[in-house]
């Protein structure tokens, strides 16, 4: 019988890959905020930007160290994790108010968890394609590149991934809710902040994914490997 190989950190990158996800989806999802730019001016994107790179840097990670095969099982915890936060959102929010709850809180707790169904789905859609996506290239990268030049596959993976998510999230989740114009300028600016979170968080990868390594004796090259994102297979 073949011995299933253990690691120290996976389950632990595991859970802050999920944590992260959760805290992108459920704080400042409805918030769109701005800063000032030299020469620019204003700069609109969406305040969940903050979070979601990390959980893109965490895939990174996770692919580069584990492989596709052992990120594809993350992906769907995070998967999972996001339908339940999404049900119990629901459930908590529109469960009937008692008598002496002030009627502002509960609207103000509608309006900050309770998310649409649209929300929901695009969140869903967006997240699974987007993962993948990510993983995908990133696994191929390093194959082609023969584990060379880690910079390249974490940043043009998330290129990748990251445009393959803003282009279902935002259409599927705003349109027709939000103008056009306000629709496209946040799809632009939170893909081009989440590309850049990327590229300065590069130093950060390299350190992670070097202690990884070395600690979990494993540098995982997907040459072999079945991409079907539907098994849990590894």
């Amino acid at each position: 019988m073949e011995q299933i190989k253990k690691f120290r950190y996976y389950d632990l990158i595991m859970a802050t890959f999920v944590t992260v996800l959760l805290c992108s989806n459920l704080i400042g999802v409805h918030k769109v905020t701005h800063i000032q730019l030299p020469y620019f001016g204003e700069f609109i994107f969406g305040a969940g930007v903050l979070f979601f790179p990390i959980s893109y840097l965490f895939g990174d990670v996770l692919t580069e160290v584990y492989g596709y095969a052992r990120s594809r099982k993350v992906i769907w915890a995070g998967f999972g994790a996001m339908i339940f936060a999404s049900v119990m959102a629901s459930v908590v929010t529109y469960l009937p108010s008692s008598s002496n709850m002030d009627p502002a809180r509960q609207a103000a707790i509608e309006m900050i968890f309770g998310q649409t169904p649209r929300i929901v789905l695009a969140s869903l859609i967006a997240f699974w394609l987007g993962e993948f996506s990510n993983s995908f290239v990133l696994a191929k990268m390093k194959v082609f590149t023969e584990g060379k030049w880690l910079w390249s596959r974490t940043i043009g993976s998330t290129i990748a991934g990251e445009a393959v998510d803003s282009l279902v999230f935002y259409p599927v989740a705003f349109y027709g809710v939000w103008s056009n114009d306000l629709l496209i300028t946040v799809m632009i600016g939170n893909y081009v902040m989440k590309v850049l979170w990327e590229a300065i968080a590069t130093p950060f990868t390299y350190k992670i994914v070097g202690f990884l390594k070395k600690a979990e004796h494993e540098d995982h090259y997907d040459r072999d490997t079945d991409f079907n994102p539907f098994t849990l297979e590894t």
